[in-house]
């Protein structure tokens, strides 16, 4: 195992990379501050592989799949609390939950257009106590009315119906959720509706999934409470060849009815990035959610590693000045590893990309650019790359009170031994 630097160590390390950094006119200090206060969103659904407790003995369908059977995964609501728990003590700064709605808690079986606040007490109160808000998402998978592959774009009026009343329910409990929490919660609508094989009709189900959000979203909340997202995506499993909630439609809709467009990494063409999409889908609409995830394979869902792609989702965040138009949740769910340990890397990540993007000496990049100097932009965007990052970066660790580099495996290893394991 490698030796782990000294408090001495590291702050001899920083002293000298705040100096590199000042040469070029980046407040390293004001990163930092800024970097303490940008929430990432935990999906729930890491640790118990997208299970619930609505019927945890149900097979997963609609597109999602959790591949591996790596011990110790949560059974209940209070062992995933508890993993949580550990993978926040992990992650500096204060962060929020990413709550489905298959994670409520009740003594018999809830249908889902019937779920209700009381439902979710238990999250509340665990949220309360440890300072996180929570965002929400109605669950349009993984249940017989949805085995054909469609909900609210459903031929059947019934059916549909019942995706309707749960999505409505749904949103009243994100808004309970920002009553109670005193921050919005972000209610993101995903649904798994589409063909496996060329559909004859594209336009009908697109019609009647519009006419489904109408109804979902006729009621006015409180945004200061709850904020509405619609999410795309281009095709998935058993949807190959046609998804009713495409791109286009969603982002036409998040447009015309003042929606937060939600952009998954991995629900587009793989040759595709959302970075790219950013700006763009910002210019028309006010806000987005992100799903940061990392598709090996399209939309597969692997934790979160520091790649180009990720980092140049922070980029585009910190240098277009989005980060309070941005919502950021992760969205990975792998069984094969830790999932205590998938949460954290995952996260650490995401905001090690963050810190990344809030070091570049952004200022003096705009005016070389500015100036049609694109030698010397490209000159210095490298040499931006060689900068001293990681031993700011283990600075902030330590002033979080969160373990520094490898040393968060040794804990999260004691954790398997004394609480995994015992599953």
């Amino acid at each position: 195992m490698a030796r782990q630097p000294t408090e001495k160590q590291i702050n001899e390390a920083y002293r000298l990379a705040k100096e590199r950094y000042a040469g070029l006119g980046v407040d390293i200090e004001q990163a930092l501050a800024t970097l303490q206060h940008i929430p990432i969103s935990l999906h729930c659904w890491q640790g118990d592989d997208v299970g619930g407790f609505e019927d945890p003995d149900a097979g997963l369908s609609g597109g999602i799949m959790a591949t591996g059977n790596y011990p110790g995964k949560a059974r209940t609501a209070t062992e995933l609390r508890q993993d949580l728990d550990m993978a926040y003590s992990l992650i500096p700064g204060q962060h929020r939950l990413n709550l489905h709605a298959i994670y409520l808690e009740a003594d018999t079986k809830i249908p889902r257009d019937e779920i209700q606040p009381e439902h979710f007490a238990g999250w509340v109160d665990w949220a309360k106590e440890n300072q996180h808000g929570i965002d929400f998402n109605p669950t349009c998978f993984s249940h017989p009315l949805a085995a054909d592959g469609f909900t609210l774009s459903h031929a059947d009026e019934g059916i549909r119906q019942f995706w309707i009343e749960h999505c409505i329910a749904s949103r009243q409990i994100g808004a309970y959720f920002g009553r109670e929490l005193g921050t919005p919660c972000v209610t993101n609508v995903w649904i798994p509706d589409g063909m496996k094989d060329t559909p004859v009709d594209r336009l009908g189900p697109r019609q009647r999934l519009r006419e489904s959000l109408d109804a979902i979203f006729a009621e006015d909340l409180d945004p200061a409470h709850n904020l509405d997202a619609v999410e795309c995506k281009l095709f998935g499993l058993g949807s190959e060849s046609y998804v009713v909630g495409s791109h286009e439609f969603y982002m036409g809709y998040a447009i015309a009815n003042n929606k937060l467009l939600c952009l998954d990494a991995g629900h587009f063409h793989p040759t595709e990035v959302i970075s790219d999409k950013i700006s763009s889908v910002l210019t028309y609409v006010d806000e987005i959610l992100l799903h940061v995830s990392r598709g090996v394979r399209w939309d597969s869902d692997h934790v979160v590693t520091l790649t180009d792609e990720l980092q140049a989702i922070a980029q585009e965040i910190v240098r277009g000045r989005f980060l309070n138009r941005v919502h950021i949740g992760l969205d990975f769910f792998d069984a094969s590893i830790n999932r205590v340990a998938a949460w954290a890397i995952g996260t650490r990540n995401a905001l090690r990309a963050l810190l990344m993007a809030l070091v570049e000496p952004i200022d003096q990049l705009c005016d070389l650019e500015a100036n049609g100097d694109y030698t010397g932009r490209l000159a210095l965007m490298e040499e931006a790359k060689g900068l001293p990052f990681g031993a700011v970066w283990d600075y902030h660790c330590l002033q979080q009170n969160v373990p520094v580099g490898f040393s968060f495996v040794d804990a999260i290893r004691e954790y398997e031994k004394a609480v995994l394991a015992q599953r």
